[in-house]
């Protein structure tokens, strides 16, 4: 009988650590971002340790969080297929194209946006007054040729410009570079980068340039505010791990509210983080910006994906945004 009690023991033992180890979550989170003051709830999560705290109240209290910056959409969602990553953070673009690819495996889908911005492509070439005017003369600066929200937005301008079918017309005068980096090749008079389609704070920066001025305006070319930044995850990652991106969801969301509560706060805090050496006021003055705000609320998605559609960059197409979110953000006045 004794025997017996000591095999039910074992049994008992071996069931229960074999269910504690399958509802197991990650023991490292990781965590991509990008370049720019776009990214700055990332930024303020990464310092103020957010995930941690949210992911303490949950239960996982040794929780570690790694981050990784990327200069492109393209790479990052190597990454995170290959799970060295858990959350990427990009453009539209890149999100939608991989939403539609993953469909059947992955079920790569959006967390939640980060923010609604203008997207500006600046020249320093004189003789460029609209996108008809760039030539062979011109290269243009952007995170990830072809790929990149900024890469797509480009196309949707052509298309516009050109006419139905001329989408491609400007590709072969784009080059892939980081925002850092793109923005020092396009104020160096010895570069063969004439414009750069970058973000915040680094088209503002550019514009107080002399001789640098904006050829295009990506509200202009939607019709209006859009999302710029969102991040997004595999259904696989969310289903094996709901605690911890329950936690990165109370994480963003924290931080988004901390931007919003104190803008001045959060100035300083990005040019802290990012060492970047512009001034208070000016970065104030970005964030003051009625068509810059942060949220997690996704906005004119679909134009995105209407027109990835049409020109057969993405071979299916959702009924609604909210196929290509998860169900936290149903709930949301997206579009």
């Amino acid at each position: 009988m004794q025997f017996r009690s000591i095999l039910s023991y074992a049994a008992g033992a071996v069931l229960l650590t074999t269910s504690l180890a399958s509802r197991a979550e990650v023991a490292e989170l990781k965590i991509a971002e990008q370049y720019g003051i776009s990214y700055l709830p990332l930024m303020i999560m990464e310092e103020q340790k957010l995930v941690e705290k949210h992911a303490t109240a949950a239960g996982i209290p040794n929780l570690k969080v790694s981050w990784a910056k990327f200069a492109g959409g393209n790479v990052m969602n190597d990454a995170l297929l290959s799970d060295s990553l858990h959350f990427a953070a990009g453009g539209v673009a890149p999100l939608v194209t991989l939403w539609a690819k993953t469909q059947t495996n992955y079920g790569v889908k959006a967390v939640a946006a980060l923010n609604s911005m203008p997207l500006y492509l600046n020249t320093r070439n004189p003789n460029v007054k609209t996108i008809k005017d760039l030539s062979g003369k011109d290269k243009i600066a952007l995170p990830a040729v072809k790929v990149s929200i900024q890469a797509v937005t480009l196309q949707m301008a052509a298309a516009q410009a050109f006419g139905d079918g001329q989408q491609n017309q400007l590709d072969k005068f784009t080059v892939s570079m980081s925002h850092p980096d793109g923005q020092a090749a396009l104020l160096s008079p010895n570069s063969e980068v004439t414009a750069q389609f970058s973000a915040p704070p680094f088209q503002y920066q550019q514009l107080e340039q002399q001789g640098i001025r904006k050829v295009l305006d990506s509200y202009q070319v939607l019709g209006g505010p859009a999302t710029f930044n969102l991040v997004w995850a595999t259904s696989k990652f969310r289903d094996a791990n709901p605690k911890v991106y329950g936690a990165f969801v109370k994480a963003l969301d924290e931080a988004i509210a901390m931007i919003n509560k104190d803008k001045k706060w959060a100035a300083e805090s990005y040019l802290r983080i990012a060492k970047d050496k512009d001034s208070v006021d000016d970065i104030l003055k970005m964030l003051n910006d009625p068509n810059v705000v942060y949220t997690t609320t996704p906005q004119n998605v679909g134009k995105y994906v209407d027109f990835m559609y049409k020109t057969g960059s993405i071979k299916v197409k959702p009924a609604s945004w909210k196929d290509m979110f998860f169900p936290n953000a149903h709930n949301l006045p997206g579009s």
